[in-house]
């Protein structure tokens, strides 16, 4: 195992030395996934049923100062970026405030969101301001027909004014696009996604459809896999390899006319599991070390019950330590979480 060297910090009003919050494989967490929210404002087939859902109760979502706290000590542990999710983070109210103070911890070296637009034109100025420097934001089709199949919501303009939105801020280095791969729809979407894309100057990322959805009614074969789609693109662009940066979720393409990039998160068939970085605090304060693992972490319950930093940190480590090597996606028996992609965040 990698254990790299330890540091000196200050937890609470002591200091301790902090080793690097290492798994059973000598992988190192350095960055989170933030879900502040597991409320949505789209109802995308992939994820939500339409009916009405029963989001989290107020009091059982961390509040703005037990969100910072916990940032903070995984700050001191080595989380080195944070990405803000939900369900949608832009419903949460006084997200920038909240951002803003995430992007003061020390150590804490790069903030980015991931949103389905929706409100991103209204919150664009504050959000950069505040100190997101990247975003993401989830668009599977560019025909309003199919954006409203799709999502069950007629809001593609909005969408799209939020995406010019974040690109108009200074502040904010890049905007990427996320579309999810699904057979039967992508394949006619895909296209005109890359033209879209390339027009405009953005980074389009395909993500293989995952079992994460609500009603549990995800199949291999509805699966549209990267390779697939690269073929596709090729029959109008002619796309070459990037040296894939460690612990990426993407592999990255360029287009050899000079158009700008394309990626492609294979997380179904080509798995990228060595050499995860990556670990989930949900809206609730569960830790989790892998978007399909069946356990989580409660971090409120001690929270709320007054543990110290020290306890805490021995929580998180635990938790770490035991994370699973793989999402095993193509093992007989395998199960996907209990809990939907809207309630443990992107």
């Amino acid at each position: 195992m990698d254990g790299g060297s330890p540091r000196s910090v200050e937890v609470g009003a002591t200091v301790a030395t902090a080793a690097p919050l290492s798994d059973g494989f000598g992988r190192i967490a350095r960055d989170l996934r933030l879900s502040v929210t597991d409320v949505c404002n789209l109802r995308c087939r992939y994820c939500l049923p339409d009916e009405q859902m029963a989001w989290l109760p107020r009091e059982q979502r961390l509040a703005e100062d037990e969100t910072v706290r916990l940032v903070t000590l995984l700050a001191r542990l080595g989380v080195r970026t944070v990405r803000v999710t939900g369900g949608e983070p832009l419903v949460r109210p006084r997200l920038a405030p909240l951002v803003a103070r995430i992007a003061a911890i020390e150590g804490i070296e790069e903030l980015s969101l991931t949103t389905n637009g929706v409100l991103l034109a209204k919150h664009a100025e504050a959000l950069a301001q505040a100190g997101i420097s990247r975003v993401n934001v989830s668009l599977d089709s560019v025909d309003p027909q199919r954006f409203n199949e799709l999502t069950r919501r007629d809001l593609l303009p909005r969408v799209l004014e939020g995406i010019a939105a974040a690109q108009a801020q200074p502040g904010i280095e890049q905007v990427k696009l996320n579309a999810v791969a699904m057979r039967g729809i992508t394949e006619h979407e895909a296209l005109d996604l890359v033209a879209f894309a390339r027009a405009q100057d953005l980074q389009l990322r395909f993500i293989e459809v995952m079992p994460l959805d609500a009603g549990h009614r995800w199949r291999q074969q509805d699966v549209l896999s990267a390779e697939e789609l690269r073929a596709i693109i090729a029959t109008r662009w002619a796309v070459e390899p990037l040296e894939r940066e460690p612990a990426s979720t993407a592999t990255v393409f360029r287009f050899a006319d000079g158009g700008g990039e394309v990626g492609f998160i294979a997380s179904v068939t080509e798995p990228f599991c060595a050499d995860c970085d990556r670990i989930r605090l949900t809206a609730d304060g569960q830790l989790r070390t892998c978007l399909f693992a069946h356990d989580e972490t409660d971090l409120r319950g001690p929270l709320r019950s007054g543990a110290d930093d020290r306890e805490l940190e021995r929580i998180v480590r635990g938790a770490v330590a035991g994370k699973q090597w793989g999402h095993e996606i193509h093992r007989p028996g395998f199960r996907p979480p209990d809990r939907p992609m809207s309630a443990i965040g992107g």
